[in-house]
């Protein structure tokens, strides 16, 4: 009974994903928000602090200006203990005449410093207006250094947690798709193993059957369980090839494609012509072949649905350089938006009632994943049919990867 509770609240949690993920940046916004303003407040009463302390800069300067006596006090206590607020005095012409913790560049010339100096009082004027003491003495100060890094310092720290954030999502992601790969193949592993002991026995009935004396009577009937055995036997093969790295080899894909097809026509609705075309039979591309076949049977098959099994399914091969071969199949169906291109190739994108939406999802694996090629809607247009384009690599561009291969201009 725990298990299950612990099952249903995972499920929950997983068909309510769009809405946890709304909860989490909620949060995330309330205590950037929160941050930002807290350090705003800090930055503002740093500010108040650091004005009232050039107030009293300004204020031992006038006095120091004016009595002569004893100015010790003065000067230990208040002007040279400013040690972290930036500060210029000028005259009444803007020219400066003393500074305080302004860094000045090392072997300066007298010229140097004082453009130096008046680049700084540009950035001064811009942040505070002078404090007057006399008519010929101006005070000019800018934030210190530490109230500067203060107020950056909350922009800073989200920045960092973003990116930390970004990472962590990735990698988690990127986990959990990993461990869904695990899942699949050892699923398709042991369905492959699962079918190995039956249809070793159906094979063994079929040659019976045709060493038998039923033979000559029911000939035609045995081929075809012959040949939807050895279909069984390539289905079992292909599982075994999910999650493990398939042969690539050159083949010659108009004859794959034509020994497909041979095998669809009389399993699909006769109402659906099929035409292979190509300029030449003896195109060869890297492929492995019992995948690519599942590819073609998985397109075929979506085209018959869309067409509700009426029209016709044309498939177009074209060697499009010594690089890359082209397959496009188009079917006269309903068609689709542009907006769904990319879609029909989710887990679990299907437009039937029954259906599990996976056949474009595993051709598109097939094909990009171990293949290195491409798989895209090229094509489409409502009412009139839709044209997927698959991209092969010619027998010349064994070693060219999906990373580097220019699909761009393709």
């Amino acid at each position: 009974m725990k298990h299950k509770i612990q099952d249903l609240a995972t499920l929950d949690f997983y068909q309510n994903r769009g809405r946890v993920k709304w909860v989490i940046f909620g949060f995330s916004l309330i205590i950037s928000v929160g941050s930002i303003y807290y350090t705003n407040t800090l930055v503002e009463e740093l500010k108040e602090r650091e004005r009232r302390q050039i107030d009293l800069y300004a204020s031992a300067l006038e006095y120091a200006s004016v009595h002569s006596e004893n100015l010790t006090f003065i000067f230990q206590d208040i002007i040279q203990e400013n040690k972290s607020i930036p500060v210029i005095t000028t005259d009444a012409a803007g020219n400066p005449i003393e500074n305080r913790n302004i860094v000045i560049k090392k072997n300066s010339t007298e010229e140097e410093t004082q453009q130096q100096l008046r680049a700084e009082l540009i950035e001064m004027k811009a942040v505070y207006e002078p404090i007057k003491l006399t008519e010929d003495y101006y005070i000019y100060y800018k934030n210190s250094e530490l109230l500067t890094r203060l107020k950056y310092y909350p922009y800073v720290q989200l920045s960092v947690i973003l990116v930390f954030g970004v990472l962590a999502y990735a990698l988690f992601n990127q986990s959990k798709v990993a461990e869904q790969n695990r899942l699949w193949a050892g699923l398709t592993k042991e369905t492959a193993h699962q079918l190995g002991t039956p249809l070793a026995s159906l094979m063994a009935w079929i040659d019976y059957f045709k060493n038998s004396p039923v033979w000559e009577e029911n000939k035609e009937v045995i081929m075809e369980l012959d040949k939807d055995v050895k279909k069984l036997v390539m289905v079992t093969e292909r599982f075994s090839n999910i999650g493990s790295t398939p042969v690539i080899k050159a083949e010659n894909v108009y004859h794959v494609i034509e020994d497909t097809i041979a095998y669809l026509r009389p399993r699909i609705s006769s109402k659906v012509e099929i035409q292979l075309n190509t300029h030449a039979e003896n195109i060869d591309a890297m492929i492995n072949k019992s995948l690519f076949e599942w590819v073609i049977e998985n397109i075929c098959k979506n085209a018959v649905d869309a067409m509700k099994g009426q029209g016709s399914i044309q498939i177009d091969i074209v060697k499009e350089s010594e690089k890359f071969v082209f397959v496009d199949i188009s079917d006269t169906g309903k068609g689709m938006e542009k907006g769904m291109f990319k879609r029909v190739f989710n887990p679990g994108f299907t437009t039937r009632q029954r259906g599990w939406g996976l056949g474009l999802t595993l051709a598109k694996r097939i094909i990009e994943g171990y293949h290195k090629g491409r798989i895209f809607v090229n094509a489409s247009e409502l009412g009139r049919g839709t044209t997927f384009r698959i991209v092969l690599h010619g027998v010349t561009d064994q070693i060219v990867s999906k990373n580097n291969a220019n699909w761009d201009n393709l």
